[in-house]
């Protein structure tokens, strides 16, 4: 403890007379391994201290411990918190040393793993995950987001109980659906529903359920395909966009390198993410794509902008680490790649900087695709550019090549045209 020397003494006599103080070395032990700063430790180390106090005044022993004494902890201890001065009651600081905490308790055994589901619904999320991931082809976050779905849907219905689609009524789906968009009602959240209910059920029908009844209830709000024009950056929007990573910023090289893969190559937030300095053949000049949206291994062309970002980010801003990982972090816990959360923020704050009314990096990629038809590229250029398995997906571009639209245009009725 010698070693934190911003812990004060109060802190101190919390964390070591307290009924955390014999996991407190092997806190200690997480916080330099991943090579935190004094004073980030010392801020953590308090905010585990504190939480060690309120443990102590609850008469709360560690193996109860879980994720919502810990959630309870932070939205009602905090709420009405008189301990002494030195508690520290940053909820973003608590958090973030709680959660190290709970992990560090169940890597030693002192609590319980996190539960893995079992029972009739999970075998069946199971099996439904298993055709989502063999039959469709579909992503992990996709599958995670409609396994939640699916999993409320049978919790409502079969708790407790052996999952029979037969059993299902329409007016159980109806409820559900009305249940679930009262919870967060935008049409989003409800053509997420619709989609993932109707998948499901046309599973169900594949295993011989009867499922036309259900699939009959639901209703999605009027959302019409390619009805919208693609939000795409405008020439002189992009070139603020460029101009904005100054020397100013923390990592002025990485937020530019990101932006430029995004905008020359078309790549997604996670496929950025998830690049390795592996991927790059510099003597040929190109990026090896893996573990893709559309579960296959593409190579990529590296343009002369696009590799001189990336150079210029390795050779001078990029951590000394262990880790392949093509961007990683710079502050603690180090040696680690950053998320996929921080490279949508890495765009989204350059918005900002400049102006632009944005939010997502996705509108580099629509940028891309603009430019390429604006260059006269077909559509199937643009698909292959973008990497859509399916065409359709590119179809929404068509509509940006006037000239050709104004070939096929009907004059309008009465008009001289």
């Amino acid at each position: 403890m010698t070693k934190i020397p911003s812990l004060h003494p109060i802190n101190r006599a919390w964390l070591l007379d307290g009924p955390l103080s014999p996991q407190v070395p092997a806190y200690i032990s997480r916080l330099k391994r991943g090579r935190y700063a004094a004073t980030t430790a010392g801020r953590y180390l308090a905010a585990v201290a504190h939480f060690a106090h309120w443990m102590s005044m609850s008469h709360m022993p560690v193996h109860v411990l879980d994720d919502d004494c810990i959630d309870f902890f932070l939205r009602f201890h905090l709420a009405c918190c008189d301990c002494p001065s030195p508690a520290l009651r940053t909820p973003r600081d608590l958090h973030a040393a709680l959660v190290a905490l709970l992990a560090i308790l169940r890597e030693r055994h002192v609590i319980a793993e996190l539960a893995s589901p079992a029972g009739p619904i999970a075998d069946e999320l199971r099996r439904y995950d298993a055709h989502m991931h063999d039959a469709r082809g579909l992503a992990t976050g996709t599958r995670r987001g409609r396994l939640r779905i699916i999993e409320r849907l049978l919790l409502s219905k079969f708790t407790g109980r052996s999952v029979l689609i037969g059993k299902l009524l329409p007016k159980d789906v109806r409820h559900f659906i009305v249940a679930q968009t009262e919870s967060r009602n935008t049409t989003s959240n409800a053509i997420t529903i619709a989609s993932a209910l109707r998948a499901y059920l046309r599973y169900r029908a594949s295993c011989g359920d009867a499922v036309q009844p259900l699939l009959a209830v639901i209703s999605s709000p009027a959302h019409w395909s390619l009805a919208s024009l693609p939000r795409s950056l405008k020439p002189e929007e992009l070139e603020r966009l460029l101009n904005s990573f100054t020397a100013a910023l923390p990592s002025p090289r990485r937020g530019y390198a990101v932006v430029r893969l995004a905008l020359d190559l078309g790549l997604r937030s996670i496929e950025i993410n998830r690049l390795q300095l592996d991927d790059i053949d510099w003597r040929m000049g190109t990026v090896t794509l893996k573990r893709t949206k559309s579960r296959r291994q593409d190579i990529l062309p590296l343009p002369t902008a696009t590799g001189k970002a990336l150079e210029a980010y390795v050779r001078h801003e990029r951590p000394q680490t262990s880790n392949r990982s093509l961007f990683v972090r710079r502050h603690a816990p180090y040696d680690q790649p950053i998320g996929v959360d921080a490279i949508r923020r890495v765009v989204r704050d350059a918005y900002a900087r400049v102006g632009i009314a944005h939010g997502r990096t996705h509108a580099l990629r629509h940028t891309l695709a603009c430019q390429l038809v604006e260059r006269g590229s077909s559509i199937k250029e643009v698909a292959d550019v973008l990497r859509h398995r399916s065409l359709n997906t590119s179809l929404i571009y068509a509509k940006l090549d006037q000239g050709a639209l104004v070939g096929v245009a009907l004059p309008w009725p009465g008009s001289l045209a």
